[in-house]
């Protein structure tokens, strides 16, 4: 019986160090970032299409693969094309698109304002234009810093944001004026692709994410509409609530793009010929009107595109990932704790493929909530403390009256 008590107030003791830990709370991403691997995603089509620029002819909805030498869109140090630009713009402009988005900074050398030209004749017709531009730690100090508004209705402490002091790379002047600016990481590159930031910290001001900037012009809404709770949520004035963490990310499925349609650029002027010519297009992009159109170059870091396109199509579908309560977390443990003392009554080869079953079922259930509901269960702490008790009960002397130490009475003897 003591070591019953033993064993039940080791495995609750240390389950309560685990819960109240930050950084021990901090392993259960492990088994989110294995359950996100292995869950399907749900089929709930955003309204976003992907076009990939700089890509081979395609005439589907998949993927294509980027034709080598062809670079439409590259990084702000590339030599990027305005005129290629301007004509897949003036493509576009035959589906009526309200927001276009572009992930590569269009900036150019002097040599290229002629062209450029072009491409703003194009782009003063885009009824709302999303550019990105690269925020710095560590900005030049001969550059004078641009002032950036951001949100006023703000509550809790802003302080683990990230921090930002200046631009690193942004569009020309002309194009800064007839749009709006998105702003990512420098260079750009994600290192953890489940945490998607949406929030910046940019000299004092508050400021959104490229991604979050391209949800709002989408959703009509402006900066001072929007409420901030740290740690909570951004709320938008028709109560549509994004989770965020203290940080200023949202937790999402780094797959979630894959619910967008995604095209090549040839395939998107091939569509545009048909429906000029009244012609019957594949695919059919006649609700590109209704959507987001992000454009990206084809040799972007996929991991930094992918998380961007990710992000906007988890708002629009409203698919964050949600932790269960921590209340579960406590009552799993307690439940743990009551059995851990009768698990020495059993055999130790029954014990151990109960534990492996239990171990099973709990991974699929916790894989199919996530797959349809975006739910994300525990498994660090349910798991470790039932393997903790079934070790406990193989290490330690069985009862008298288990099933290990029932003694086998002698038969009588024959007459």
């Amino acid at each position: 019986m003591r070591q019953s008590l033993l064993v039940m107030l080791v495995v609750l003791l240390l389950g309560i160090l685990f819960v109240r830990d930050p950084r021990l709370q901090q392993t259960e991403e492990i088994f989110l970032r294995w359950l996100l691997r292995s869950a399907s995603i749900p089929r709930r089509m955003a309204p976003l299409t992907i076009v990939e620029l700089g890509g081979k002819s395609g005439g589907g909805e998949q993927a294509s693969t980027p034709e080598p030498g062809v670079a439409i869109l590259g990084r702000a140090s590339d030599a990027n094309s305005p005129l290629e630009l301007a004509l897949f713009l003036q493509a576009l402009l035959e589906f009526k698109p309200t927001v276009v988005a572009f992930e590569g900074v269009l900036k150019w050398p002097p040599d290229k304002r002629d062209e450029e030209q072009v491409l703003l004749d194009q782009a003063m017709r885009i009824p709302k234009l999303l550019l990105a531009a690269h925020l710095t730690t560590t900005p030049d100090p001969d550059m004078p810093a641009p002032e950036i508004a951001g949100f006023s209705q703000m509550i809790g402490n802003r302080g683990e944001l990230p921090a930002f002091f200046g631009v690193a790379a942004q569009p020309d002047e002309d194009l800064r004026l007839i749009s709006t600016l998105g702003f990512v990481h420098e260079p750009g590159e994600v290192e953890d692709p489940i945490h998607a930031p949406l929030l910046y910290q940019y000299r004092g001001e508050v400021i959104p994410s490229f991604a979050l900037q391209a949800a709002m012009l989408w959703m009509k809404v402006a900066p001072g509409e929007i409420k901030i709770d740290f740690g909570s949520s951004i709320t938008f004035p028709n109560g549509f609530k994004i989770p965020i963490q203290r940080d200023g990310t949202v937790l999402i499925n780094p797959r979630a793009a894959k619910n967008a349609r995604l095209l090549s650029i040839n395939a998107l002027l091939l569509a545009a010929e048909q429906h000029d010519k009244n012609l019957p297009m594949n695919p059919p992009l006649d609700n590109i009107g209704n959507q987001i159109m992000l454009a990206r170059p084809a040799k972007y870091p996929s991991m930094a595109t992918d998380q961007i396109a990710a992000t906007i199509a988890s708002i629009q579908t409203h698919s964050f990932i949600r932790r269960v309560s921590r209340i579960f977390d406590c009552v799993v443990l307690l439940l743990i704790a009551a059995v851990s003392g009768t698990l020495r009554k059993i055999s130790r080869i029954d014990l151990l493929l109960g534990a492996i079953a239990f171990t099973a079922a709990y991974c699929l259930v916790a894989l199919g909530l996530l797959s349809r509901s975006n739910l994300w269960l525990p498994g660090i702490l349910p798991l470790g403390a039932i393997w903790l008790a079934v070790v406990f009960a193989l290490v330690l002397p069985k009862r008298d009256g288990s099933a290990r130490n029932v003694a086998v009475a002698s038969l009588p003897p024959t007459p």
